[in-house]
């Protein structure tokens, strides 16, 4: 769906995502290196398991939601990529802590 064209000056970063390594350009958005991984979602919402992907790409919608570094509930979109950055979607709802 999206492709970026090939430009040798570009700096990237070594990501992963869902344990593949992904190289995406210096300044990206953990939410567009899901993109550029060629996954069509990011998510899957909690009650019925219904996939969402990446939409406004500017922090609004929330359709983004990722699991980043261990840490779920993300606004993948609103994350700048860094190196050795580990990027899941999330499945279903967060668990919560009662302690």
């Amino acid at each position: 769906m999206f492709r970026r064209r090939p430009d040798g000056r570009a700096a990237t970063v070594a990501v992963t995502v869902e344990g593949r390594e992904v190289l995406v350009p210096a300044g990206a958005s953990a939410a567009a290196a899901v993109l550029l991984a060629g996954l069509h979602t990011i998510r899957a919402t909690p009650v019925n398991g219904t996939p969402r992907a990446p939409y406004c790409m500017m922090g609004v919608c929330f359709d983004c939601l990722a699991e980043i570094d261990g840490e779920p509930n993300r606004q993948a979109c609103m994350v700048p990529v860094r190196p050795g950055m580990q990027i899941r979607r999330q499945r279903g709802p967060r668990a919560i802590d009662a302690g």
